[in-house]
């Protein structure tokens, strides 16, 4: 098929309108050019595909650093990055013109230009097939081919640290050379620190204790490392059992100043330094005031920027384990109140006198958390949103007790569609 690309759209995709009427979503197209598409899926009013030729290339187009690979990480990479720039701030304006929102401002998107080796967490999938030669099963590192249910073999990718693919390659040797084949394994997960230090979770399907033995850990050049077992009936990597351990398996790194610990598998930023002038950016606004930080996570927000009276309240039981840690090492048990619960269903925390802190999942606020917060009437909201089109809608309907005082956009993900927005919201004047 063939289509002219209007414009991006919200999920990264350019769109354009076939001869039938059908709207066009066409991964690795840009606005303004013609290509002929790849049909990945079909549905009644449009169609989703990825351009595989382009008649004639925008001046916005350029060579993508990981060719084999890009589609499935970072699909943007084919645009030069003042374009991604610009296509994040339109899409954030966007989302809130939907909603009949006009920002008080131009909108800017913070980002500290790295473009390459920022993400410090990687998670590959394992491909194997036969070898023409020897007849044998070869192993290879794999991510999944965007629009279908294929890998594709992955050697190098731009995105990420030299250390963790170092490591990455060295564990695909060993059991390369042990014979294992993918059948047996199922993701391997990898992060790093800021300092470089490594640490792997090789998740298994059977219970191989010895698939990697306490010399071959040693010579990963790793700080530590996991083999785990993960239900084969699960498609997710989770943990059924931990096999073995090497090392030091919890990494420590520093946002503004304040350390934190974190596991492995647990949440952490992406992108540390971008995250930070988020924070400092958040800080300005935190009054001197009791903190509620709702959707907490390990607390990084509530730990670095809110004061000396704080409630984190945060549903994942791995998130507020690593969260009490981090309090208990910082000497900030007096200060610092962990709660396990829903956002929604810690509603009593959301008071007057508060100065309340949300960053949620995409899915953006639950109703009842909105509800709450018009009830109660805190003087200020600060509200950091992964998704601009949920975070407009929520804005939308706090705007009958709130007005937007400021606003601003993070690169987080650069090279991909992704975007942080952070809003400021203060309580209308006449507001009980």
């Amino acid at each position: 098929m063939t289509v002219t690309l209007d414009r991006i759209v919200g999920g990264g995709q350019a769109i354009g309108t076939l001869e039938s009427g059908k709207k066009a979503f066409v991964w690795n197209g840009l606005p303004g050019e013609t290509v002929s598409f790849q049909v990945t899926k079909k549905k009644s009013n449009f169609v989703e595909g990825i351009a595989i030729e382009v008649q004639q290339p925008s001046p916005e187009r350029i060579a993508p650093l990981d060719p084999g690979s890009y589609l499935s990480t970072s699909p943007w990479q084919m645009m030069t990055f003042e374009a991604e720039q610009h296509y994040k701030a339109a899409l954030i304006e966007e989302a809130f013109e939907l909603h009949d929102i006009v920002l008080p401002e131009a909108i800017t998107v913070y980002t500290d230009d790295r473009t390459t080796q920022y993400r410090n967490k990687v998670e590959f999938s394992w491909y194997s097939d036969s070898d023409a030669s020897s007849g044998a099963d070869t192993l290879d590192l794999a991510f999944f081919r965007r629009g279908s249910k294929g890998k594709i073999k992955i050697t190098e990718c731009s995105l990420l640290p030299e250390s963790i693919m170092q490591v990455a390659l060295k564990v695909r040797d060993i059991l390369r050379a042990k014979g294992v084949t993918a059948r047996s394994l199922k993701t391997l997960l990898i992060r790093c620190d800021q300092q470089g230090n490594t640490v792997w979770q090789l998740y298994v399907k059977e219970s191989l204790t010895d698939i990697i033995t306490a010399d071959e850990a040693a010579a990963l050049g790793a700080q530590g490392g996991e083999v785990i077992y993960s239900d084969p009936r699960s498609p997710a990597s989770r943990i059924t059992q931990r096999l073995t351990e090497f090392g030091n398996v919890v990494l420590c790194d520093t946002v503004l100043d304040v350390p934190f610990r974190y596991a492995t598998e647990g949440f952490f930023q992406v992108n540390v330094p971008v995250y930070e002038q988020a924070l400092r950016d958040m800080k300005q606004w935190v009054e001197n005031k009791p903190v509620i930080d709702l959707y907490s996570g390990v607390g990084s927000i509530g730990l670095t920027i809110g004061g000396d009276h704080v409630t984190l309240v945060e549903i994942n039981e791995d998130a507020v384990r690593e969260m009490k840690r981090n309090i208990a090492a910082l000497g900030r048990e007096p200060s610092a109140t962990p709660v396990l619960a829903a956002s929604e269903k810690a509603l009593d925390y959301i008071t007057s006198e508060g100065c309340i802190i949300v960053d949620p999942p995409r899915a953006g606020l639950h109703a009842d958390v909105i509800a709450k917060l018009l009830e109660a009437a805190p003087e200020r909201i600060i509200y950091l949103s992964c998704n601009p089109v949920t975070q407009a809608r929520d804005i939308a309907m706090l705007a009958t007790g709130y007005g937007i005082r400021a606003h601003r956009g993070y690169n987080f993900f650069p090279r991909t569609p992704h975007i942080e927005h952070l809003i400021i919201l203060d309580k209308l004047p006449g507001r009980n």
